[in-house]
């Protein structure tokens, strides 16, 4: 039998196995792709792995997906693979037909979908001085959010208008250590 059964009700087996997946990789896009890849080699160590690649939207297998993927407007597409320190891979597109275009409003939080990615790093105010003399910007002030332990965030924008916050410290840590009271 496929279905444990609790409470009078069967489970269906699929549902019985839930475990915290890894994140596979975070993809931005930018208008130039070639200075996208440098910017996120210098600033923050990430590794290229592949690419540039071009993508048509023509009758290969990859061609026929990027078409699915993304709809009969697109015609071009340029792409590069990189990753972090900690192998989370860290996909860049750059939009040739229909144009990529920079968002007027690029941190409508208010509105559903994903609003920034997010780096670790120690040294926030040393990353933030390299960020904007690098072409982005620091968005905020660095906030001391749990001052006993002097864990910090910041958030800022690579040069392209992509929202990146900094973490002092790893992710769990600074969680559990905010709202701990």
């Amino acid at each position: 039998m496929d279905d444990a059964i609790i409470d009078s009700k069967p489970i269906p087996s699929s549902m019985r196995s839930v475990y915290p997946k890894v994140i596979n990789h975070i993809a931005i896009s930018v208008p130039d792709l070639d200075q996208a890849i440098k910017w996120y080699k210098e600033v923050f160590g990430f590794q290229a792995i592949a690419g540039p690649v071009k993508f048509l939207p023509d009758n290969s297998v990859i061609g026929k997906a990027v078409s699915d993927i993304h709809g009969p407007d697109l015609k071009q597409m340029r792409t590069a693979w990189l990753s972090s320190g900690n192998q989370i891979g860290f996909e860049i597109f750059e939009f040739i037909e229909p144009k990529a275009e920079r968002r007027q409003q690029n941190f409508e939080y208010w509105k559903s979908g994903f609003t920034h990615i997010c780096i670790t790093d120690p040294n926030i105010e040393d990353l933030c001085k390299r960020i904007s003399e690098t072409g982005g910007r620091q968005r905020s002030n660095v906030w001391e959010i749990v001052p006993d332990k002097g864990y910090k965030i910041v958030f800022c924008e690579d040069p392209f208008g992509n929202i990146i916050e900094i973490y002092s410290n790893g992710y769990e840590q600074t969680i559990t250590s905010l709202i701990q009271d």
